[in-house]
């Protein structure tokens, strides 16, 4: 286990290479995943992933069964760019489910993505099968099913589907509470550590919606072959917490955001020995309108959590930006995203919740969940479901290239 030098210093360097080489027009707004032309098929819930060289590998469902996944059959589906989204190629399918009632590729969908930093291999991660979370019917013994997928070539093509539903509820079998009944790892993106490395891998964090007890968090060494709990099995990050997202603070402590009526809950993991995984959840902090955070107006949503290196502008001081994407509202409407930089001193779930600027909205109709990531040409890669047809069911699926300057109102810059 080894921490590297600061991961920022390193990216302002790399960014700031390829912002003087890049003279390139940037990418704009473009529905990627088009449900009008579909056959009536609806996608839903965007994932994306960024590598070095500009490809953008997006990831969304396609939805047979008109529904979330454990209504029946249910596909992922993927278009892939190789110029930081000014182009796409054509739409594939990266996995087919069968719609065999009951059988446990019945459907595929809600997928998670993480790029490896060191070799570009890329992970999936999706619900399968057919049960529903939320049904008391789906419980241990007839669980709420996890698949994995492998890309060594930025998604165009994909290993066989294996099921790791036993590796992930057995982690919270020796819970004094319980065992996990229900959960999914929320979707969009698992984060890769920038600074905690076991052998050949950064650690990566999934966090599981879960039911009963809220939100858990995993973590793996070797890129999803093997999963701890972060924590252990007696840790409960976000009792009230839904969907949620990880990220991380430049010391290598986890922090976990997680989807709430009206805004967001946050919490924070810090490390006692990071090489075992010893280490302590905070307590648990909501962030909304009483107290200037992510407010979401009539709306719980799942969103997107990211932490960019950044300087403002003012004094060009260099910064940790966080930006926080949600549905501004009223509703599942007018997604945007806020932003802050990180509190100076120690970093408290209580002082992360609170104090936050914006929001830069990024849609004007019904939309719901979002995710972004960093691409290579320093613009933040934002791909969001929209409502723009009244005349079809479901969402088309938007990828829109947004720069630090743009979503802070030039208060910020990479």
């Amino acid at each position: 286990m080894s921490h590297q030098k600061p991961f920022f210093s390193t990216v302002f360097t790399a960014v700031a290479a390829i912002l003087v080489s890049c003279n390139q027009v940037p990418a704009e707004r473009q529905v990627i995943f088009d449900t009008a032309d579909s056959i009536g098929v609806p996608y839903r819930i965007p994932a994306l992933a960024s590598f070095d060289d500009g490809t953008l590998t997006a990831i969304v469902d396609y939805r047979h069964c008109r529904s979330d996944i454990g209504f029946g059959r249910v596909d992922i589906h993927a278009r892939i760019s190789g110029d930081n989204g000014r182009s796409w190629g054509d739409e594939f399918t990266v996995i087919e489910g069968t719609g065999v009632s009951g059988a446990v590729d019945c459907g595929f969908g809600d997928p998670a993505i993480v790029r490896d930093s060191g070799t570009d291999e890329l992970l999936l991660i999706t619900v399968c099968g057919e049960t529903v979370y939320g049904r008391p019917e789906t419980n241990r013994q007839n669980p709420n099913r996890v698949a994995l997928l492998r890309s060594n070539d930025k998604g165009r093509t994909w290993s066989g589907w294996k099921e790791i539903t036993e590796d992930v509820y057995s982690l919270f079998d020796g819970c004094s509470e319980g065992c996990v009944h229900s959960c999914f790892v929320g979707s969009g993106k698992i984060f890769q550590s920038r600074v905690i490395r076991a052998g050949k891998y950064y650690r990566i964090y999934a966090a599981l919606c879960a039911r009963p007890g809220g939100n858990r968090v995993i973590y793996s060494d070797d890129f999803g072959h093997t999963w701890n709990a972060l924590g252990g099995p007696d840790a409960f990050p976000a009792r009230n917490g839904d969907e949620p997202k990880c990220e991380e603070l430049p010391d290598g402590s986890v922090i976990l955001s997680s989807r709430a009526w009206g805004g967001r809950i946050f919490n924070i993991y810090r490390y006692e020995d990071a090489a075992s995984g010893a280490g302590s959840w905070g307590k648990a902090a909501f962030s909304g309108q009483d107290n200037n955070g992510c407010t979401a107006i009539g709306n719980a949503c799942n969103g997107e959590i990211l932490i960019v290196p950044a300087k403002r502008l003012a004094d060009r001081k260099k910064v940790s930006l966080v930006l926080q994407s949600v549905p501004l509202g009223e509703g599942r409407k007018n997604v945007g995203i806020w932003y802050r930089e990180l509190p100076e001193g120690e970093v408290t779930p209580e002082s992360l919740a609170s104090g936050w600027s914006g929001p830069f909205q990024v849609s004007g109709d019904d939309s719901a969940y979002s995710t972004m990531i960093l691409q290579s040409d320093g613009l933040i890669g934002f791909f969001y479901e929209e409502h723009l047809n009244a005349d079809i069911t479901g969402y088309d699926m938007v990828y829109e290239p947004l720069s630090i300057e743009t979503i802070t109102g030039g208060e910020y810059a990479i």
